[in-house]
């Protein structure tokens, strides 16, 4: 019998950030379908039962199960929250040697199962392992998402919106580049409402430069921050991994700054880096190229060049 037409998602890893994700993902009713694969087996049977306990509450009707790699088949997104999680004073990048043979097994057995759909990569180092699992899944450059700065942009943007006195959903701006220590503020670009900041600091006194480079360092320091109080962070990506899965599958053309592969975008190639780009169906639909300044554009450069020295350990065609 002919399968029906359903959105189903597969979640691989049910740790904080899996787990945060299908409860999210449950809460907003957008996928129809939710399978959870985990090497501890009894971990992902134990969520399974805990969410199918709240779906009397949920939006929307969801099957949620728990399964394994063949029920990635049929899966339109594949989601990877698996693998080894930063401990406190451990960066992004110290995790790539524990999670890249982790993701090799991985990828290999949701390829096995005869997927065609689109991954979403949520683990960090997650420009690094996006790129892995581009080149070990050998699907479409476009059909291979990672996270990228989607969280640190939405930090941005609520500490901005802080500043400013006004909605988060007000505020436009960026954080671009590595999903880590090396990643920007598009200042040139910043705004509230369609107003940039920039010219708000000109015309009116109550705001300083210093303060904005302070809510940067905020951003880009977000993560050990939270690791610090509370040993993980999980929440904040969830939500993100939701928004991007509700572009996907809703066909939305959503503008998100996710770990896009480039080529030849921003003066860069041959490497997965947190941009933003249009998301809807198909995984990314375009690279959005913005204009950057002097100072952006060499910053980019060399967040392109930390995560290139890393990946060049790894891949040969990489320079």
């Amino acid at each position: 019998m002919k399968r029906q037409c359903m959105n189903r998602v597969a979640l691989i890893g049910t740790g904080f950030v899996g787990a945060s994700y299908a409860f999210a993902l449950m809460n907003q009713g957008i996928a129809d379908e939710l399978v959870l694969i985990d090497v501890n087996k009894e971990k992902a049977a134990g969520d399974v039962m805990d969410l199918n306990h709240g779906k009397v509450f949920a939006p929307k009707p969801m099957n949620i199960w728990h399964g394994d790699y063949q029920d990635c088949r049929d899966a339109d997104l594949v989601v990877i929250c698996a693998g080894a999680n930063q401990k406190p004073g451990e960066t992004r990048l110290d995790l790539v040697d524990k999670n890249m043979n982790i993701f090799k097994t991985i990828v290999d057995s949701v390829m096995r199962s005869g997927f065609d759909g689109i991954f979403l990569v949520a683990t960090n180092p997650v420009d690094i392992l996006t790129y892995a699992t581009w080149k070990f899944s050998g699907l479409p450059k476009e059909r291979v998402i990672g996270s990228g700065t989607i969280l640190d942009t939405a930090r941005f943007r609520f500490l901005l919106s802080e500043y400013f006195q006004v909605a988060p959903t007000n505020v436009h701006a960026y954080i671009i580049g590595e999903h880590g220590d090396t990643e920007l503020p598009v200042w040139s670009h910043a705004e509230i409402g369609s107003v940039p900041i920039e010219q708000i600091l000109s015309q009116n006194d109550r705001y300083r430069k210093e303060d904005l480079e302070n809510i940067f360092v905020n951003v880009r320091d977000a993560a050990y921050q939270v690791i610090e109080k509370k040993g993980a962070t999980y929440y904040g990506i969830a939500m993100g991994l939701v928004r991007i899965t509700r572009a996907i599958l809703h066909n939305e053309n959503a503008i998100l700054t996710v770990s896009a592969y480039l080529d030849g975008q921003y003066n860069e190639q041959n490497v997965y880096i947190g941009v933003p780009a249009i998301i809807n169906r198909n995984g990314i639909r375009e690279v959005m190229e913005l204009k950057l300044n002097e100072t952006e554009q060499q910053q980019f450069h060399h967040s392109v060049t930390v995560l290139k020295d890393i990946l060049s350990r790894y891949f040969d065609d990489v320079k």
